[in-house]
């Protein structure tokens, strides 16, 4: 059985440890970058990519700004993407699916409810 790839995008290297240990622990591969324009141009050259974990707030290129620009990559166009993000607020979810992502998860991640969403990639 092929392992997931699964990319993180996030601004802090902790949050981009917890997430990779914790799926690689459960047999996922990752990646990650700490930018989004750093995410856009792996994205534009690396086709082995089955999931993206985007956190919603970092500097430059918010992941508002960034989703949609990942599904305008001809070959990103259905790639689930997951915005997960520390803010919680009413409205947030409806936001980041307008903006193009496929779901949604709030900080700190619920594993279980983040492995349910990785498990219908």
């Amino acid at each position: 059985m092929l392992k997931k790839r699964i990319l993180i995008i996030d601004d802090d290297s902790r949050n981009i440890f917890a997430l990779s240990a914790t799926l690689k622990a459960r047999s996922f591969d990752c990646m990650s970058c700490t930018s989004a324009h750093e995410a856009l141009e792996l994205l534009r050259t690396n086709e082995n990519v089955d999931a993206i974990l985007i956190d919603m707030m970092m500097p430059e290129m918010d992941g508002y700004e960034a989703i949609p620009r990942i599904k305008n990559i001809e070959s990103r166009a259905k790639t689930p993407i997951i915005a997960v993000t520390a803010q919680a607020m009413v409205g947030d979810r409806e936001k980041c699916l307008q903006a193009g992502a496929s779901d949604y998860i709030s900080k700190p991640v619920d594993v279980d409810r983040l492995l349910q969403l990785l498990s219908q990639v």
